[in-house]
């Protein structure tokens, strides 16, 4: 990595932690904001998460291909300009026409931000720096997250609406400091891997979607992301948090408990588990992924359907959001990274965006199928995502077979034939 991509990095790190840390101060309030301070009720709180969710997926679908014709820093400033100017119009909303407005605008601004982070990462670093600089981001996402939530909850008062527009209003400055730091930084062009996509007249000529449809390892990982998501964020705060206090009997407080040993798992072990992956396949880390999150789905399983006392059900509950950190701590230097590195470098944005377009999806469909499985069908809704844990180990190993051997452990293993300067492209594939 040169000094300017360094430098370059350490503004686009900066910039993911300040706006995590401006978005924590809002995350754990909204739904309470909206029903209850501005007296809207539940079911437009409903609508408003529905909106986030929808705003995304409306803009997604461009937000790549502006990425790779007009490069990352416009797209980067664009949404955080938006974000700043929904985050200030919620704290302002005293309506449902603005509540929407302001949902619309913070949900596309906040979705447009990510693939353009994304590909800003891939161009400030090279194919074996890539795995920690996607794992410094989620760490710092993370903390910043957990920071803002801890003294958000010190300064809001639900008696006073006044201390929401606080919150809102610093989450919109962060946006702001987000996009001027963005503006601020100077870009080198991307170090990708050469020979990724599919030598097809056809898939060239069509380029975008088309191209990217034909290119099996990326629409395997697309449908792998979908599982992951829906399996484990699609179910935080709806299904799983519904099966523990219907099924489990756990308080509402130790939601809040289990989000914080989530948390704190991922931001204590990211780096002690970056150093145990970072020289593995990608795809039997993936794997191992879907092993832990089943374990975690089977102690869940033992909360809310076991015997045991009502202590023992609480300390297994924690434990499950506790397991489901560290599999995200074991992703989050793994699947970021390989999606950066099939892409080819006309349509690294591309990529991400459709990556991000998946994500949101999964996080669209897992509320709406864990939720009421979760409240109601508590047996089927474990058995379910045991599954489906299952299922993400099994598809890691099929999307393997798809990968060539530095897309797959692109850090080698010291040995004698990397010492000796085998060139990367006459590596073979991973059987």
């Amino acid at each position: 990595m040169t000094r300017a991509m360094g430098a370059a990095m350490r503004r686009i790190q900066m910039g993911n932690a300040l706006s995590a840390f401006g978005i924590g101060f809002t995350v754990p309030y909204l739904y309470v904001y909206v029903a209850q301070v501005r007296d809207l009720g539940a079911s437009t709180a409903g609508v408003v998460l529905a909106v986030f969710a929808v705003a995304a997926l409306v803009v997604l679908p461009f937000t790549g291909r502006i990425i790779d014709r007009r490069g990352p820093l416009p797209v980067l400033v664009g949404g955080a300009v938006a974000a700043s100017a929904g985050a200030l119009c919620m704290g302002l909303a005293s309506s449902v026409p603005t509540v929407l407005l302001a949902a619309a605008l913070l949900g596309a601004g906040t979705a447009v931000v990510q693939p353009a982070l994304a590909t800003m990462i891939v161009w400030c670093s090279t194919p074996t720096t890539r795995t920690r600089a996607f794992a410094m981001q989620f760490f710092l996402a993370n903390l910043g997250l957990g920071i803002g939530g801890l003294i958000g909850g010190q300064l809001v008062d639900e008696s006073r609406p006044d201390s929401f527009l606080l919150l809102f209003s610093i989450e919109a400055v962060m946006f702001l400091v987000l996009a001027g730091i963005g503006a601020s930084v100077r870009l080198p062009r991307a170090a990708v891997i050469p020979g990724t996509m599919p030598q097809d007249d056809a898939a060239a000529k069509g380029g975008g979607l088309r191209a990217l449809l034909k290119h099996r390892a990326m629409v395997q990982l697309c449908g792998l992301g979908f599982v992951l998501f829906f399996a484990c964020y699609g179910q935080f705060e709806s299904g799983l948090a519904a099966y523990g206090t219907e099924a489990a009997g756990i308080e509402p407080s130790t939601l809040g408990i289990a989000l914080a040993a989530n948390t704190a798992v991922i931001v204590i072990a990211q780096f002690v588990v970056l150093r145990l992956v970072e020289r593995r396949r990608r795809s039997r880390v993936i794997a191992l992924v879907g092993l832990i999150w089943t374990v975690a789905w089977v102690v869940a399983g033992y909360a809310g359907l076991g015997h045991g006392s009502q202590t023992m059900a609480t300390a297994a509950f924690i434990s499950t959001y506790a397991l489901f950190g560290l599999g995200e701590a074991m992703l989050s230097p793994t699947v970021a990274p390989l999606v950066a590195d099939l892409a080819p470098e006309s349509m690294i944005g591309q990529y991400n965006s459709a990556f991000a377009l998946v994500k949101q999806l999964a996080l669209a469909v897992g509320p709406a199928v864990g939720g009421p499985m979760g409240a109601s069908l508590h047996a089927p809704y474990i058995l379910t995502f045991i599954v489906f844990s299952l299922g993400i180990s099994v598809l890691a190993l099929r999307l393997g077979k798809q990968l060539t051997a530095v897309q797959d452990r692109p850090v080698p293993v010291r040995s004698r034939v990397v010492a000796s300067g085998v060139p990367v492209k006459d590596l073979a594939p991973v059987e």
